[in-house]
């Protein structure tokens, strides 16, 4: 059976094609300061970092080396990254809330409802503070009696577990203080916020 020779004479002649392209050096073109262009196979140091062209035998430019920017074009570009990505955030953040919520009054039931669970916990705990202070002000009563706490230097020394009883409430009343004023903030956090979402719906939707 007689073989055809055409693919093969193909693939040699892509073949050449590809390995004379690899070895024909490059030509580049670039401009001076001066406005004059140049050519050659190689780019001088001094031109090194502005941009050039390169260009086949027909001087078309094949490709475009860009020069280096500038400490205040990288700061631009960052620049507009960054609001890029803010815009992005903020596209997204419209998309949820506008999905998340049909009105105002929507929004406004929810941040009320968030702020009366804040509002609880800060009841519960003041609460909790004022038996806490009660007891602080019974336990140092009783403790008035011995040293350090009296002033009568013949006074006993006071009780081991009285004193870690006076400590560890101490400790519990600044921890729940702590929590209180947590509350307090977390309740302003989301207030702002909810505030935040309807004046932005309110923008989207185009309402008053």
């Amino acid at each position: 059976m007689k073989l055809s020779t055409t693919p093969l004479l193909l693939i040699l002649c892509l073949s050449a094609v590809v390995a004379a392209a690899q070895n024909t050096p490059k030509l580049y073109r670039w401009v001076d300061g001066e406005g004059i262009v140049h050519y050659g196979d190689s780019i001088p140091a001094e031109y090194s970092e502005v941009e050039r062209q390169v260009v086949n035998e027909h001087g078309i430019t094949v490709d475009v080396m860009h020069a280096k920017k500038t400490q205040e074009e990288i700061a631009e570009d960052l620049r507009l990254e960054q609001l890029a990505r803010e815009r992005e955030l903020q596209r997204r953040a419209d998309q949820a809330l506008l999905a998340t919520y049909l009105s105002v009054d929507e929004i406004v039931m929810h941040r009320d409802r968030r702020v009366e669970l804040f509002q609880a916990q800060a009841r519960v705990t003041e609460l909790y503070l004022r038996n806490l202070q009660r007891r602080m002000d019974s336990l140092r009563e009783e403790a008035s009696e011995f040293r350090p706490y009296s002033d009568d230097p013949d006074a006993p020394m006071i009780d081991p577990d009285l004193a870690n009883d006076i400590s560890v409430t101490k400790d519990t009343i600044a921890r729940h203080e702590q929590n209180l004023e947590r509350f307090h903030t977390d309740e302003e956090s989301i207030v702002t916020r909810f505030d935040g979402d309807i004046h932005r719906f309110k923008a989207l939707k185009g309402l008053n």
